[in-house]
């Protein structure tokens, strides 16, 4: 039975228990396709139904992942089989059992509103933002929001995070930004925002059928 209920991995070389990022990452990164393109259901048709299949496949995952086993998690078994050819890169589990904890209680709350009581508020909508925003940090940067609280609540420093950012050391060249780089992403801003000024008008207009292919004459 301990075999089956337990959080993490034995590896060797590692003091604590450990996780797969780059299954964890493949995972987050279905989880938000689903759940975003479910919200974009919402917003656009106001149809409620996939919304509430992603949160309950959502709410049911991070349960398993939590209180059975993460290598039961469905999602994470995809993840698995898809970076099933990439070396591990392995994390500490308590902060990430933290990290998923927080998503149980956001996850359990969007269940209750949309489906138990088939109701919407704003709590919800708020929640569901911010378990998309967690899920893309994951996916999008190997950042996991939910582990920067996790030192709040436990005196013990996390060990093996992501990219070896629970250690203390100086950036090599490459992660550096110069000066140079930060003008251009800024002049890059402004020429955003400059298109979105002068093109408007030319943005709202519905491209015409060039050669005709979709002419109803």
């Amino acid at each position: 039975m301990k075999k089956i209920i337990k959080f993490g991995e034995t590896v060797k070389g590692y003091s604590i228990p450990v996780l797969n990022e780059r299954e964890i990452r493949a995972a987050a990164g279905i989880l938000f396709l689903a759940t975003f393109i479910s919200w974009m259901f919402v917003l656009f048709n106001e149809n409620f139904i996939p919304i509430k299949y992603a949160i309950g496949i959502f709410f049911v995952d991070l349960v398993i992942r939590v209180f059975v086993n993460p290598k039961f998690s469905p999602s994470l078994i995809i993840g698995r089989l898809i970076v099933r050819n990439q070396t591990p890169e392995y994390v500490g589990a308590p902060q990430k059992k933290f990290a998923w904890i927080i998503g149980v209680v956001l996850s359990a709350t969007m269940f209750f509103h949309l489906i138990i009581i088939n109701a919407t508020s704003p709590v919800a909508g708020i929640f569901c933002l911010i378990c998309l925003t967690f899920l893309f940090f994951e996916a999008a940067f190997g950042i996991c929001l939910g582990c920067k609280f996790y030192p709040l609540f436990f005196k013990d420093k996390a060990q093996y995070c992501p990219g070896e950012v629970c250690d203390v050391k100086s950036k090599q060249d490459i992660q550096k930004t110069s000066k140079g780089q930060l003008l251009i992403l800024l002049t890059f801003i402004v020429f955003t925002i400059l298109m979105g000024y002068l093109f408007n008008d030319k943005f709202n207009e519905k491209p015409y059928d060039l050669l005709g292919i979709n002419s109803t004459e």
